[in-house]
């Protein structure tokens, strides 16, 4: 089977099939072709498909071509009028035969849409495609929109961390941003019209910048070289929140897949490093496969001296007594959640289909015509295709139902809960991070306060970095936790307040331009020798500090679990 028919498959998912379309293309054990080839495919050709389909119908390639089906006509055009490397087949194949000979026909009706936008290349062409969502006529290029923010959600720009491993910032901003203009704020970005070169310096994460959606920057030699790493900015707020210093011990990355996170982690102690002193990072991944990843981002960015990857290790499964994760100092924690403040820069694909010309009646000579001669168009077929963002593989199901999504929370918050009590018990420990790209408390804030109110808390003497104590970033980030979740499992408004403050949120489709997101700190004060005796180091009791409670249902709960999710 081509790469098309398998692309074809994808395209347009059956029913039965839920997921992500990064998901469901990498998790095929059916498709012969390269995964990363289809899901590349599949994913331009949506891009496109309003525009290709209208030139296919104008062309009237399906008519001609009986043997093309919708699906295939859309992603062999693509390939022949927009991909520089053209058609993936042979010469004499017969899909490539079937539009090739039309070729000029449908070149032809590429440049009138060309002309009709008032442009001169498909490159121009396809930014006016990226900046807008909304539908339009087939066969016409939609126009620029008029975004205001009362129409809806805010956009949301392409995160661009500068690796310091490799580079610094004024250099980037001197070589690869030479054509952009830096912008006053975020705003602008935000605003910016199609095409236009802005980059706003971000204020709050060093070394990342903000640029316009549309922005292509994957096919630059910084890209490619790791001189540059996309990422968004909630995700930058773990590390950053964290502080490290190489004098806090070694460094541990939990769950540590795709890397973004841990390179970052691994950016700031480098800096950070001086006299010749090393720094240490292990990055725990269970799965093999995403240990690979990790493997590759961590070369990438030029970190591998000082991160170790332990592949096919689970975290729960480390003994914190034991060498050398005793003399672990901070802890990342990012573990597995709903993944539902997740979005993309295509938050959801829109498919329009060029119409089948032969499924379509033919009009009786003698029925009438409308006036202006002008026939009744059959409405373009349009469906939606969920996809995830490209700075995080986060392996997310989709939860549709309600009664699913309960289930779903309790038993990721559980498993959330367990990490978080086994990071508490390393005993040199004094820092740990934790965050979910997750829009509910039950995974957030409530993890945190009963993860506080715990028995091993109380006794190594953990409590939550108050947002006083933070770093001068996110001191001053507005967005805080939900008091609403606080007050429930506290009892106490004020204390609720202090949790919350202490707490920090990203909301997705806002001015501030990030996805969903939640992190918190917990820290403790360490003795010299470290944590021998733990209830000597108890701290006083107070909101932020622990209670010594039971974990009530969620304690329960996490005895329960049975090892890590895949999900």
């Amino acid at each position: 089977m081509s790469l098309y028919y398998e692309a074809a498959q994808f395209l347009l998912p059956s029913q039965g099939q839920c997921g992500s379309l990064k998901s469901r293309v990498f998790g095929s054990k059916a498709v012969k072709s390269a995964p990363k080839q289809i899901y590349a495919l599949v994913a331009e050709t949506s891009k496109w498909s309003e525009v290709l389909s209208g030139v296919i119908n104008n062309a009237q390639l399906l008519r001609h071509e009986r043997k093309l089906s919708p699906s295939l006509a859309l992603l062999l055009v693509h390939d022949l009028l927009i991909s520089k490397s053209g058609v993936a087949l042979p010469v004499s194949h017969p899909l490539r035969v079937a539009v090739t000979r039309h070729k000029a026909r449908l070149s032809a009706e590429l440049a009138k849409i060309r002309i009709k936008r008032s442009v001169t290349s498909n490159a121009e062409l396809r930014s006016v495609l990226r900046s807008t969502d909304e539908p339009q006529a087939q066969g016409d290029v939609p126009q620029e929109p008029t975004f205001t923010p009362a129409d809806g959600q805010w956009p949301h720009p392409r995160w661009v961390r500068v690796n310091v491993l490799k580079t610094t910032l004024e250099d980037q901003i001197r070589t690869s941003f030479a054509r952009y203009e830096v912008a006053a704020s975020l705003r602008e970005v935000l605003l910016a019209k199609p095409g236009s070169k802005l980059l706003h310096v971000d204020k709050h994460i060093p070394e990342l910048i903000a640029i316009p959606a549309d922005a292509e920057v994957t096919t630059t030699a910084a890209y490619r070289n790791g001189l540059i790493i996309l990422q968004d900015k909630a995700s930058c707020f773990p590390a950053a929140l964290l502080d490290p210093f190489p004098e806090h011990g070694d460094f541990l990355d939990a769950c540590a897949a795709p890397g973004n996170k841990t390179t970052h982690l691994a950016a700031i102690i480098r800096s950070r490093c001086k006299d010749g002193r090393k720094a240490r990072v292990w990055a725990c991944e269970k799965d093999n496969t995403r240990a690979e990843t990790l493997t590759k981002m961590i070369s990438l960015a030029g970190c591998q001296d000082t991160v170790t990857v332990k592949a096919g290790q689970d975290f729960l499964f480390l003994d914190p007594g034991k060498a050398p994760w005793k003399d672990v100092g901070s802890l990342l924690l990012d573990p597995s959640c709903s993944g539902s403040g997740i979005v993309g820069r295509d938050c959801m694909l829109t498919v329009t289909l060029p119409v089948d010309q032969d499924n379509v009646p033919t009009q009786s000579r003698s029925r009438k015509r409308k006036r202006g001669g002008q026939s009744e168009r059959k409405p373009p077929i349009v469906v939606a295709i969920e996809t995830v963002p490209e700075d995080e593989e986060e392996q997310v199901n989709a939860v549709t139902k309600d009664r699913q999504l309960d289930s779903r929370l309790e038993a990721l918050s559980a498993f959330q809960l367990r990490l978080l009590l086994h990071a508490f018990r390393f005993p040199r420990a004094s820092r740990i991070s934790y965050s979910t790209c997750s829009v509910y408390g039950q995974e957030n804030e409530q993890v945190v306060i009963v993860a506080l109110q715990s028995t091993i808390a109380s006794e190594y003497g953990w409590r939550l970095l108050g947002r006083e104590e933070q770093v001068a970033g996110l001191k001053t980030w507005p967005v805080r936790g939900d008091v609403n979740e606080c007050d429930g499992a506290i009892g106490s408004s004020t204390q609720a307040k202090q949790v919350a403050d202490a707490c920090i949120r990203c909301r997705a489709g806002t001015e501030e331009g990030t996805q969903g997101f939640f992190v918190a700190a917990f820290v403790r004060d360490l003795g010299a020798n470290g944590m021998n005796d733990k209830t000597r180091h108890r701290h006083p009791k107070g909101p932020l500090s622990a209670k010594g409670d039971e974990e009530s249902s969620f304690r329960a709960s996490s005895e329960e679990w049975g090892g890590l999710s895949d999900e």
